[in-house]
């Protein structure tokens, strides 16, 4: 997936350091349970936006792929 800077700008601003999320789905072996919460760590420079899981997992999301909501600003 390409992203371009507007975009790229635009999920760093949503999605700082400290806010939290819930997934909602991921289609991905590795992924958490459905449900599980966890805390953005940061977003790096092709959109992914990196977690660290409730359940000590830190597998990323990818905005338009996985699904997840915030939960707190």
């Amino acid at each position: 997936m390409i992203i371009n800077k507007t975009e790229l700008n635009a999920i760093r601003e949503k999605y700082k350091k400290g806010v939290k999320v819930e997934l909602i789905q991921m289609d991905d072996p590795q992924a958490p349970p459905i449900g599980t919460k966890g805390t953005v760590k940061f977003v790096d420079d092709v959109g992914t936006i990196h977690i660290a899981w409730e359940t000590g997992s830190s597998l990323g999301l990818i905005p338009g792929l996985d699904k997840f909501k915030i939960i707190e600003q």
